[in-house]
């Protein structure tokens, strides 16, 4: 999962075929693969008409020596600037003959560029606003856990609730006006040799219930071990997997600084033996 967010408004693409010279039919291939490519994203983009309080991506084409780039513009809803990027030189003659297939390839690799300035912004508006989650601590709920044998699901929330409280957000009691909600989920699975695997997920969602991030927990165990009290390794499972965690909500939280827009792996974690 791609952890970026857009800016709260619907993002809204102004394809003009005159400042991108191309016809009306072409300008709109062009503006819908840009929005398709978006809203893949989890940008909330459309080549539509625009309405009041939306962003706006403005789009043109601009000449570079032999070559046409297409070129970005993001502008509020009061119409002001707020960054621009570019797409990858295309051949002129290639961009003037207008072929859905070549105009389509041009939207799809301009999408990441785009992306990444959305996520720019994004990052410049929360550091402004001192209510905004990089200027505060995250309020957090952790549900209860599901799945688990034995003593599993009480020990693992109550240790996860303490872990991550230790780490700076604001650990809740109940869903209510919280900014993220973590789920945890335990699988056991039989395997060879009188064996189980553990898969315990964290999934991390916001207040939208748009999952976020998930911490994925693997290990393999004697089976019917953990049948019982799981104790330490309650205690062990909840440390690694709060910091992944942690690592989810301060990246939505904008609060990882510059590239912190990429996916975060799965903190594959090894659960300890028992005592």
């Amino acid at each position: 999962m791609r952890l970026a967010q857009p800016p709260p408004s619907r993002l809204a693409i102004e394809a003009a075929p005159e400042a991108l010279r191309l016809s009306a039919d072409n300008g709109r291939i062009f503006a819908d693969t840009l929005a398709a490519g978006l809203q893949a994203l989890e940008v909330p983009a459309d080549a539509g008409r625009v309405q009041s309080g939306d962003w706006r991506l403005a789009l043109r084409a601009e000449d570079h020596g032999g070559d046409v780039v297409p070129a970005f513009v993001v502008r509020d809803p009061t119409g002001r600037d707020r960054g621009a990027t570019e797409g990858r030189p295309i051949p002129g003659f290639l961009w003037q003959e207008g072929s859905p297939a070549t105009l389509r390839q041009a939207a799809a690799d301009a999408v990441p560029a785009i992306s990444d300035l959305l996520t720019r912004i994004q990052a410049r508006e929360q550091r402004a606003d001192p209510n905004s989650l990089f200027n505060r601590p995250a309020k957090v709920f952790v549900a209860a856990v599901t799945g688990a044998p034995g003593d599993g699901n009480l020990s693992l929330t109550s240790q996860l609730r303490g872990k991550l409280e230790k780490l700076g957000p604001v650990v809740q009691d109940t869903a209510t006006g919280a900014d993220f909600t973590v789920r945890g989920e335990v699988r056991m699975v039989a395997i060879a040799g009188r064996q189980q695997r553990v898969e315990i997920q964290w999934i991390v969602t916001d207040a939208a219930a748009r999952e976020r991030g998930r911490v994925v927990q693997l290990n393999e165990i004697p089976a019917g071990t953990l049948n019982g009290f799981w104790g330490d390794i309650a205690v062990v499972v909840a440390t690694e997997a709060s910091g992944g965690v942690r690592d989810v909500i301060l990246t939505q939280s904008g609060r990882r600084g510059p590239g912190s827009e990429v996916p975060i792996k799965p903190d594959e974690t090894r659960l300890g033996a028992p005592s």
